[in-house]
């Protein structure tokens, strides 16, 4: 035992009886190997030591999972519309041409997935670091807000603020546009915060010198490549130029366009003077409520009630001068019905902008109730006081008189031309297309018989293919060609005779006028966008008649 302590000494021999071991010190041992007398723990059955994340016996392994997936990457057996990424055969070329109208190439682009429109190809000096985002958004929120004051449809002011940010560098723009909110938003990357600008529409106004003012700024600025400074001050200039046309010229076209109007509804001289008066009288009467800050309603109402007294009054003197004041009254009603707000609402809503649409449609119901309201004042009062004559059978009775009524109804287009302010050398070609549009309605309800509906749908689709074609020409709007065209196509005398018959108490007679009356106007509406869409549709623009996106197909959800 000492020996052992000492660390020498004889190995025990071997229990089974074999060769002696070689001694070992004690740093030769372990800090495992276990004491004397103490067996070795058996070895394991593998050469392997199982991890202790190991499934104890008896317990089932969990089924092999789907491995995961990335949130963005879709689940197996999907199909996407557009690649997330680029495939290997690459995005398909959109071509975009530079003599295509800037309309086209914005809404081509407006109705594209951001991720495949085609990157700006404005070149930026090198001394410029980017484009300086809070003054494009601006710039973009003031041409918008000029084109939506003036009339213009709700895509078309989208095209023209996509054009603008795009013709600065602002490639993942996304303008909106509403009733009187115009929202732009710029995100520079998918990393980076957007940039959001508003701005609201407060005062609508009817000058269609400046929209086209401005319709030619956005066309320079989308293939001339003004600067910033150069299109603000251009834009200074819009605002700064007055009407084209004093007041007095406006009154005198009121007048000319309430007389023209009784002219194509069988009137004489008498009548024509008469409608004349009463109409301008309506005018002043209506800019004195504008003065003394009466909303639009009342001023309609103010507006619509001389040319309804003035019918009255020669109705109540028929002995003595025998005129049909029936057609006075029509006349007066031609210069008051919101026609440019009711294609305006009907070619939002066909586009798909239908909370603009329904904005627009709604305030043609109050103008009209503003309308309804001031002539029913004065036929009740001169039905039950001393205008008993007044009979919707007798204004029926239509003469027809084609020489005089094409040129009463290009006087009428004339006279509306003036009264939207329009340029100058956009009145003949509108007085041209509203002619040939009366011309037509005639050939077709007059002499082929067809019913006034689709008669009128078909006049108004061509003043809509005609008015495209020569907004095309010129690099410009198509209200101008279009809004005074359709002058002879409204439906003032089915509204007068539905006013007069809810006067004398007969409903169902003057609901069916109303009626009527509601059905021309949708095909007006429907005629001048479907002839617009046709000439974008079938015009051969280089590159661009083939990546023309349409809006998707709901199927009704």
């Amino acid at each position: 035992m000492a020996d052992r302590q000492r660390g020498g000494g004889v190995s025990d021999p071997d229990p089974d009886g074999g060769e002696d071991r070689k001694p070992q010190s004690d740093e030769a041992h372990s800090a495992f190997t276990p004491p004397l007398g103490v067996p070795l723990p058996p070895p394991p059955e593998d050469d392997h030591p199982t991890s202790e994340f190991a499934l104890p016996e008896g317990v089932a392994p969990e089924p092999e999972s789907a491995p995961e997936r990335s949130a963005f990457v879709p689940p197996p057996g999907t199909t996407t519309a557009y690649p997330a990424f680029t495939p290997p055969h690459g995005i398909p070329k959109v071509s975009l041409v530079k003599e295509a109208p800037w309309q086209d190439r914005m809404r081509t682009m407006l109705r594209m997935p951001v991720g495949e429109r085609p990157v700006p190809e404005r070149a930026e000096k090198q001394e410029e670091a980017g484009p300086p985002v809070p003054r494009v958004l601006d710039l973009t929120l003031r041409i918008g807000e000029l084109l939506l004051a003036g009339g213009e449809g709700a895509e078309d002011v989208e095209a023209a603020m996509f054009g603008v940010a795009h013709a600065y560098g602002l490639a993942r723009c996304e303008p909106t546009v509403t009733f009187t909110l115009l929202t732009v938003s710029y995100q520079p990357s998918l990393v980076d915060d957007p940039v959001t600008a508003n701005r609201t529409v407060r005062r609508r106004g009817t000058d269609y010198t400046r929209l086209s003012a401005v319709f030619r700024l956005v066309h320079d600025i989308t293939t001339q490549g003004l600067t910033l400074e150069e299109a603000y001050g251009r834009l200074a200039e819009i605002r700064r130029n007055r009407h084209p046309y004093p007041s007095w010229a406006l009154t005198l076209a009121a007048g000319l366009l309430a007389g023209a109007a009784s002219l194509l509804v069988s009137g004489g001289i008498v009548v024509f003077l008469a409608a004349a008066a009463g109409a301008m009288l309506g005018d002043r009467l209506a800019w004195l409520a504008a003065g003394r800050g009466l909303p639009e309603f009342y001023q309609f109402v103010a507006a619509a009630m001389p040319p309804a007294a003035m019918g009255v009054a020669l109705s109540a003197a028929h002995e003595h001068v025998h005129v049909q004041a029936s057609a006075v009254i029509t006349g007066g009603l031609f210069a008051l019905i919101p026609g440019r707000a009711l294609v305006a609402g009907v070619q939002d809503g066909l586009t798909g902008f239908y909370i603009t649409a329904a904005a627009r449609l709604l305030e043609v119901v109050y103008l009209i109730v503003g309308i309804v309201s001031g002539v029913l004042i004065v036929l009740y009062g001169g039905v039950h006081i001393g205008g008993g004559t007044l009979s919707p059978e007798a204004a029926l009775q239509r003469q027809e008189r084609p020489v005089i009524q094409i040129v009463a109804a290009m006087l009428l287009v004339f006279a509306f031309a003036v009264l939207l302010q329009q340029e100058r050398h956009t009145v003949w070609v509108a007085t041209l297309n509203g002619g040939v549009a009366w011309v037509v309605y005639g050939a077709l309800a007059d002499t082929a018989g067809l019913d006034p509906v689709p008669a009128t749908a078909i006049a108004a689709g061509l003043v809509g293919l005609f008015g495209q074609l020569f907004s095309r020409y010129r690099y410009t709007s198509a209200l101008p060609y279009v809004t005074a065209a359709i002058g002879p196509l409204l439906p003032g005398s089915a509204v007068y005779f539905a006013l007069l018959n809810f006067a004398k108490n007969e409903l169902n007679t003057g609901i069916s006028s109303l009626t009527k009356a509601a059905a021309l106007a949708l095909a007006i509406a429907i005629g001048v966008n479907l002839g617009s869409e046709m000439a974008r549709m079938f015009l051969k623009v280089p590159g661009e008649a083939a990546t023309r996106r349409a809006a998707k197909r709901t199927r009704g959800f």
